[in-house]
């Protein structure tokens, strides 16, 4: 049995996906299983990392993890569960941002990642870390935008990223989880090719049939706006890594077609995959 924890945001639940396509028992962990609409072969369970006695009925019989966390949840509770439960292996989705072998991480983004990785290293797992810096499904804040014209307005436009097709990361994190064989790797996971937020838009556009245009905004206006609604330490961290990408190509790499045996979908892929989340 393999647990999913995230199981209902777009990792996970896509990794639940892949588990279940190929024919593995597979349970995902939800505060709100009726609204979980998971495949009917998926073991739905109710449990809160917040609240450590739920989670053992959840780790019955588990073997391995995927651990997809929101940001400064608390994965203390959860590892010790799992290892009184006797689970072998975790996969833990980390971030692009941490930098290996560092004592002091650069931002609160990559720390925050990286005393999870620590916590999962001193707790005896067979683990593997899959480090994501910018998913494509961050273009999914567009959409909102386009309901109202054909311009997209953000800051660090020029900022250039190599997006992730979420439904790459989910495979390989099931062929991990599943298979074996990457106990104590971390690695890190890029798009296919090097693309500038602008570029994406007009990539974008091309996919919807609508003729797309940037303006690049200040960012502190933004930051400022934003920070009304989510913690203004990580949003500061993440516009210093936009503001890092401005001028300069993305890393790519062969991680995922190592993994899986395709090569990463590309970014006009992920535009054809989401047109609803547009159209509508």
């Amino acid at each position: 049995m393999y647990l999913v924890i995230g199981a209902t945001a777009h990792f996970g639940r896509q990794a639940v996906e892949e588990m279940v396509a190929a024919g593995v028992s597979v349970r995902a962990l939800t505060r709100t299983p009726e609204q979980a609409a998971l495949p009917p072969e998926v073991e739905v369970v109710q449990a809160d990392l917040t609240k450590p006695e739920t989670l053992p009925a959840a780790l019955v019989d588990v073997e391995g993890v995927f651990l997809v966390l929101q940001y400064g949840m608390d994965v203390a509770p959860l590892l010790a569960a799992a290892g009184q439960a006797g689970v072998r292996r975790l996969v833990f989705l980390s971030s692009g941002a941490v930098v290996p072998g560092a004592e002091q991480q650069p931002d609160v983004i990559a720390q925050y990642h990286r005393d999870v990785e620590s916590a999962v290293e001193a707790s005896g797992f067979e683990w593997t870390f899959l480090r994501l810096l910018f998913p494509a499904i961050n273009s999914l804040t567009f959409a909102m935008q386009l309901q109202g014209g054909d311009v997209i307005r953000a800051p660090y436009t020029e900022a250039a990223f190599s997006a992730v097709h979420e439904r790459d990361v989910a495979e390989v994190a099931a062929r991990i989880l599943t298979g074996g064989g990457h106990a104590g790797r971390a690695y890190d996971l890029t798009g296919p090719e090097s693309l500038t937020q602008a570029q994406q838009v007009r990539i974008l556009g091309e996919g919807l049939g609508r003729p797309l245009t940037v303006e690049d905004l200040a960012p502190e206006p933004v930051l400022e706006q934003m920070s009304q609604f989510m913690d203004h330490e990580f949003l500061a961290a993440l516009f210093a890594l936009m503001a890092q990408a401005v001028g300069k190509p993305a890393p790519v790499n062969d991680v995922i077609e190592q993994i899986t045996g395709h090569p990463a979908r590309t970014y006009s892929q992920w535009a054809a995959d989401h047109r609803a989340d547009f159209d509508g």
